[in-house]
C-alpha cells in the first residue's frame, strides 16, 4: 500500500483564501451516521491528520445536531494556529429524525453562526459555508447576510455547497466565494456540468465530499442492509442496497485493477482520481475524505502521492455513467436537480 510523506502539498482556498493541506478531513462521521462512534479513537485520528499535514478540517451544525462541533472544541482549542476550521449551517433538524428542513434566511444564518461559535470555543470560523440551498430564499439575501458575518469578524471566508455554476457566479458577484463543496468522485460527477467550470473561472477552490462514495468505492461494504449496522445512514441511500448495490459493486473491476498494479489500495485509486481533478480541470481541488481510524487516514494521504497514467484513467473514466441510483432517496436540494 502506497504510504504518505510527512506533511501534503498545499492548495489555496479561493483567491487570497487560506492555504492548506491538498487533503482534509471530513469529521461527520465522528459523531453520527456511520454507526457506532469511537471517541477516543477520533481524537487520535484528528492528531494524526495534523501531525501528517492535513490542516483543513471540516464539520457542520447539523452533524449530531451540534454534537460534532462540540466535540471538535477541545482540538481545535489545542491547535487554533495550526488549523484551518470550516463549518456549515442550512440544514435544519427537529426531534423527528425523519425531519430535514433547508434555511437559508438572513435571521437563520445569523442565528446559526453564533451557535456555532459557542460550541467550537472560537471567536472567528476560518470558512463558513452554506450547507444547502433554498431557492425560495434569493442568493443576494443568504450571501448578503453571510458577508455582514464576515465585516463583523465572526467569519473569515465564504463557501457554498451543491450549488450549480450559475449559482456559483451569482453568489461570487455578492461576495468572494473561497470553496464550494459538493459530492464528487468516481461515482459522482454531476459537478462537472456546470459547477466545476464555473470554480475553475471564478478561482474558486473545490472541495469535494464523499470522494470515496461514502466508502463503497474502498469495497468496504457490498449492500448497505445487509452489511452496515441499523443505525447507519447508508442503509437508506439508492445506490447501497438491491440490485443497485450489485450493478455498483461490478464497476469497481478497474478500481481493483489499477490498485493491484499500482501496489496501492482500491480506497488511494479512487482519492487519486479525485486530486487529479486539479490538474484536469485547472484549479484547486481538496477532497474531504472522512474516517475516524488513523490507520485509515494514513491509507488516504497516500493517495496524493499517486499519479494515474493516461491508460488508466481511461479504464475508469466510464463509470460514473454507469452508476445505478440516486446519491440520496431525494435529491431535491441537491444541484443536480437545478442544473438546466
Amino acid at each position: 500500500m502506497t504510504e504518505y510523506g510527512n506533511t501534503l502539498d498545499q492548495a489555496e482556498l479561493g483567491k487570497g483564501g487560506p492555504r492548506v493541506g491538498v487533503q482534509g478531513l471530513g469529521c461527520m462521521g465522528m459523531s453520527e451516521f456511520y454507526g457506532d462512534t469511537d471517541e477516543a479513537a477520533a481524537r487520535e485520528t484528528l492528531e494524526a491528520a495534523l501531525a501528517a499535514g492535513v490542516t483543513l478540517f471540516d464539520t457542520a451544525d447539523v452533524y449530531g445536531r451540534g454534537r460534532n462541533e462540540e466535540f471538535l472544541a477541545p482540538f481545535v482549542a489545542a491547535h487554533r494556529d495550526e488549523i484551518t476550521l470550516a463549518t456549515k449551517f442550512a440544514i435544519e433538524r427537529t426531534d423527528d429524525p425523519a425531519f430535514r428542513g433547508i434555511r437559508n434566511d438572513r435571521a437563520y444564518v445569523r442565528a446559526a453562526v453564533e451557535g456555532s461559535l459557542r460550541r467550537l470555543g472560537v471567536d472567528v470560523i476560518d470558512l463558513y459555508y452554506m450547507h444547502r440551498r433554498d431557492p425560495a430564499v434569493p442568493l443576494a439575501e443568504s450571501v448578503g447576510a453571510m458577508a455582514e458575518l464576515v465585516r463583523e469578524g465572526k467569519v473569515r471566508h465564504l463557501g457554498l455547497s451543491e450549488v450549480t455554476g450559475a449559482e456559483l457566479r451569482e453568489a461570487h458577484a455578492v461576495h468572494p466565494i473561497a470553496a464550494l463543496q459538493s459530492e464528487w468522485s468516481l461515482f459522482s460527477r454531476d459537478v462537472e456540468r456546470s459547477a466545476v467550470g464555473a470554480a475553475a473561472e471564478l478561482g474558486v477552490a473545490f472541495v469535494p465530499y464523499s470522494p470515496l462514495g461514502r466508502g463503497f468505492l474502498t469495497g468496504a461494504f457490498a449492500d448497505a442492509s445487509a452489511d452496515l449496522s441499523e443505525s447507519d445512514f447508508r442503509r437508506h441511500q439508492p445506490r447501497f442496497t438491491g440490485d443497485n448495490a450489485k450493478t455498483n459493486a461490478a464497476l469497481l473491476a478497474p478500481v481493483r485493477e489499477i490498485a493491484r498494479e499500482l501496489g496501492a489500495s482500491p480506497a488511494q485509486i479512487a482519492l487519486a482520481w479525485v486530486q487529479q481533478r486539479a490538474a484536469v480541470h485547472g484549479l484547486a481541488v481538496v477532497p474531504i475524505p472522512g474516517t475516524r481510524r488513523a490507520e485509515r487516514l494514513r491509507e488516504n494521504i497516500g493517495a496524493t502521492r499517486i499519479t494515474l497514467a493516461p491508460a488508466q484513467l481511461a479504464l475508469l473514466e466510464p463509470i460514473a455513467a454507469q452508476v445505478a441510483g440516486d446519491r440520496y432517496p431525494d435529491m431535491t436540494f441537491t444541484s443536480a436537480a437545478r442544473e438546466a
